[in-house]
């Protein structure tokens, strides 16, 4: 008598990124893990604990930090860090613009959200991180679209999209010299609802920001930015209150966020289903520089 043995969509995708945790935890010498807070990042290292289970994962967290982040966001990265026990490496965009490696941008509208690039590529060339995991999905921006699991960076950090190693029947190339390094996406094949199906299912903690709340934001550009200390306000410009909810996080001067009633993962799980826009092109006024805003970052060494 013959068993079939079939995993559900969210369990196939859930083996897939545990076996690459596993790969490349077996296989680099000095792996970190980027942890903002953000939801991606939360279930990413969900996923990084399950694999090292009943152990910790042998590998670091890495918190680029731009100074401009929310302060919910920020709380709910040290209580994780703390109550998992892992160690957090954090790189701060602050260090690099006192130094003078990086001049911070002060026009209207500007955003630390660029400088991440400096801080990230400094603190891997500290640390001699050779595999960086990331919370990336293809689903997420066309540019992310086009970068495979393993995405080689050269000694400068930055990314060839016309480079990338042929990633046949799942075989992924992680080969480099001294001074390279490899990012890893282990979420690529995952969607938004996928993420939060899956945060649905397994009860995963996320912070307040990504469910319903009061908050006081502003109108710009056809977004919804919240009103906080580090956004600067324009003369016609007046924050009022609304009922909303963030779909992603990042720096609070370009993160949008959107009208909204969904308060549980289950609403928010309804309420994406029903959505045709993507969050970073509905709520992240970064990418909104360019057509090409963030494949000419990646190129420079950004997430």
């Amino acid at each position: 008598m013959r068993t079939a043995y079939e995993l559900s969509h969210l369990r196939a995708l859930e083996a897939e990124s545990v076996h690459v945790l596993r790969e490349v935890a077996a296989t680099f010498e000095r792996p970190v893990l980027l942890f903002s807070g953000g939801k991606d990042s939360v279930v990413l290292l969900h996923l990084a604990m399950r694999a090292s289970w009943p152990a910790r994962p042998p590998f670091p967290v890495l918190h680029v930090d731009t100074g401009h982040d929310f302060d919910e966001v920020l709380e709910f990265r040290d209580r994780t860090v703390a109550e998992l026990g892992v160690r957090m490496v954090v790189s701060r965009g602050q260090d690099d613009i006192d130094a003078g490696r990086v001049t911070e941008e002060t026009e209207p509208g500007a955003s630390r959200n660029r400088l991440q690039t400096a801080a990230l590529l400094r603190a891997i060339g500290e640390h001699r991180f050779d595999a960086v995991f990331g919370g990336a999905r293809r689903d997420e921006e066309k540019a992310r679209a086009k970068e495979r699991m393993f995405s080689f960076r050269d000694e400068f950090g930055q990314w060839d999209p016309r480079g990338q190693r042929p990633e046949l029947w799942n075989l992924c190339n992680g080969r480099h010299r001294k001074g390279e390094h490899i990012r890893v996406f282990p979420l690529s094949n995952w969607t938004e609802l996928d993420i939060w199906s899956y945060v649905s299912a397994e009860r995963i903690a996320l912070p307040s920001s990504y469910y319903a709340h009061r908050r006081e934001v502003v109108s710009r550009d056809g977004m919804l930015l919240a009103a906080n200390r580090f956004l600067e306000l324009r003369p016609d410009e007046r924050p009022y209150l609304a009922r909303v909810r963030f779909r992603t996080v990042g720096d609070a001067t370009c993160t949008g966020c959107v009208e909204s009633a969904a308060a549980t993962p289950e609403e928010v799980v309804a309420e994406v289903a029903a959505t045709r826009l993507t969050e970073r092109g509905a709520t992240r006024a970064d990418d909104r520089i360019s057509e090409s805003g963030m494949e000419d970052r990646k190129k420079e060494g950004y997430f």
